[in-house]
């Protein structure tokens, strides 16, 4: 048992790391015990009350002179009162209420109380709203608190943490008496020591914690995110000034960054609304809201401090919760300037009604496009091969509607794809899995696809693919057989193919038979070509026909 003694009066005897007994000096009275008697305390000594403190509906029946000697604030309300025999007061607002005011009434009356990391914070809010200070006489509460509160947050820190959690209780005290404070740099300096330890006990000591330059402490050998799950207990008032003051000392970014994320996973990844609200709902939204700036403004500034999915998934929520326009911006465009470096798996954020939510992507990669135009050293090829794949993967889900699929495809411009094999996969794959589009939907999503950008093999797979749109595929085949007859010219062919046999070509459907553009097909196209003259006047009219059916499709 250790054993400090103060300045003068009373003592502490810390019995454990996490709890003392604090004796008070004498005092002018000393009573036998409290009794609680339902919502009533009463001090067992000789002499009648004379004081009835109200706090709420529960009353102590006490006297003046004990009070009196040790709180300046009791003090000043019954002298206001000066004449009465018996005096009652109402202090509803003391931090902790009727349960740490019962301990303030047995070390009034020298009773030993029992203080522990889970009660010294309240009992020292309520000890300077009583104002017991050592003036009135030595060794009064705040003292004897003070020096306990300074010995648990110095000495451990899972019990650091049980006094943050008292602290909300007593927010607004604990706050001005700078508690909060105290306890986070406490923690952000062993969050930021060079130890290896993978976790704390409860009663392990830290010596040592406050140095003279905390700003060179050397992080180099951090073993991690040991202290993530601990500091993602805390509230997030209490969260932002640990993270606050963390950031000030010599700690990576990304573990700052990581950190945050851990806290956001637990309290509120997982957030719906619906449509009609109640008023706890509504209450519990502007909560949320209010938690998301937060967030949103204690990240790490620093580039890939924090994780493209994390954002992403941030910025959800932020739409969710209707936060600051100006935040919602500043998250999209921080998203939108890490597409360059993320990867397919840091795109997926998963949706209610959908797989993945397309939606948001679809914002980022607008905002990229737009950044990217001002930015001569852009990479656009790199982000439409990121968006292709993303296209790919999502393309899959049976419940993603035409419109969020054509609107990724769009949001690229065409210079952003130097070959359209992987967006045909994609828009192929997205067609197979919703067969019961409109002409006009399948239509729309494939218009981005153009024929000089895909490959021999996939020109050859999209003219026979039933899933495209009639108008895509005539277009295509039409290209091909003009390509193929400049090819035979080319070529030093001695029989021009006019633009009425490359029409019909389309009409008797044998155009597969050069569609490899070897040399022996084109000498088996050449004899061909010899044959069709003598049926030029049916030619004309199949001309005519398909001419007219091209302008259709193109117009569509």
């Amino acid at each position: 048992m250790v054993k400090e003694n103060l300045l003068t009066g009373g003592s502490i005897f810390v019995e454990k790391r996490n709890h003392c007994v604090i004796y008070p000096a004498n005092g002018s009275m000393v009573a036998q015990s409290v009794e609680r008697r339902n919502k009533n305390w009463f001090v067992q000594t000789k002499i009648p009350s004379d004081l009835i403190v109200q706090i709420k509906d529960k009353s102590f029946h006490l006297h003046k002179l004990s009070m009196v000697s040790r709180s300046g604030y009791v003090s000043r309300l019954v002298f206001h009162r000066n004449g009465d025999n018996i005096t009652t007061i109402q202090i509803d607002a003391i931090p902790g209420g009727a349960n740490i005011f019962e301990l303030i009434v047995k070390f009034c009356y020298g009773l030993k109380i029992k203080a522990t990391a889970s009660n010294v914070a309240p009992l020292y809010c309520a000890a300077h709203f009583l104002e017991m200070h050592d003036d009135l006489q030595p060794g009064n509460l705040i003292s004897k608190t003070e020096a306990f509160l300074s010995y648990v947050i110095l000495s451990s820190w899972k019990d650091t943490f049980r006094i943050l959690k008292s602290c909300e209780s007593v927010s607004s005290w604990s706050k001005d008496l700078h508690i909060v404070k105290r306890c986070s740099e406490a923690i952000s300096w062993k969050a930021c020591s060079e130890t290896s330890t993978s976790s704390i006990e409860d009663n392990e000591v830290l010596v040592n914690v406050m140095t003279d330059d905390t700003t060179k402490l050397n992080v180099k050998k951090l073993s991690g995110n040991w202290f993530f799950k601990d500091v993602a207990s805390l509230r997030i008032d209490h969260f932002i000034e640990v993270i606050t003051s963390i950031k000030k000392r010599n700690i990576k970014p990304e573990l700052i960054g990581s950190c945050i994320a851990h806290w956001t996973k637990k309290w509120i990844s997982q957030i719906t609304v619906s449509k009609q609200k109640s008023k706890d709902q509504e209450l519990s939204i502007q909560l949320h809201r209010v938690t998301t700036e937060c967030l949103i403004r204690v990240l790490p500034v620093e580039e890939n401090s924090v994780p493209c999915n994390f954002l992403l998934h941030l910025f959800k929520i932020g739409l969710i919760m209707n936060i600051d326009p100006r935040l919602q911006d500043q998250l999209k465009t921080r998203v939108a300037f890490l597409l360059e470096s993320c990867s397919t798996k840091d795109l997926l954020v998963r949706n209610s009604t959908t797989l993945f939510d397309v939606d948001i992507v679809v914002q980022v990669v607008e905002a990229y496009v737009s950044l990217a135009s001002n930015k001569p050293n852009s990479k656009m090829s790199v982000v439409g091969r990121l968006v292709d794949d993303y296209l790919a993967l999502v393309s899959r889900d049976e419940n993603l509607v035409a419109r969020c699929f054509y609107s990724l495809v769009n949001a690229l411009p065409k210079e952003a794809r130097s070959c359209d094999d992987n967006l045909y996969r994609s828009i192929d794959m997205y067609l197979k899995e919703h067969p019961d589009l409109t002409e006009e939907e399948r239509s729309s999503i494939c218009r981005k696809l153009e024929y000089h950008k895909l490959s021999q093999e996939a020109r050859t797979h999209a003219m026979k693919n039933d899933r495209l749109p009639d108008n895509i595929r005539t277009q295509f085949i039409l290209v091909e057989q003009i390509n193929m007859t400049r090819l035979l010219t080319s070529a030093g062919s001695s029989y021009q193919r006019t633009k009425s046999q490359t029409i019909m070509k389309v009409s008797k459907g044998v155009g597969k038979s050069w569609m490899n553009s070897s040399q022996n097909e084109m000498e088996m196209m050449k004899q061909e070509v010899e044959m069709l003259n003598a049926q030029v006047g049916e030619l004309k009219q199949c001309r005519m026909e398909l001419q007219r059916q091209t302008k259709k499709s193109v117009f569509c």
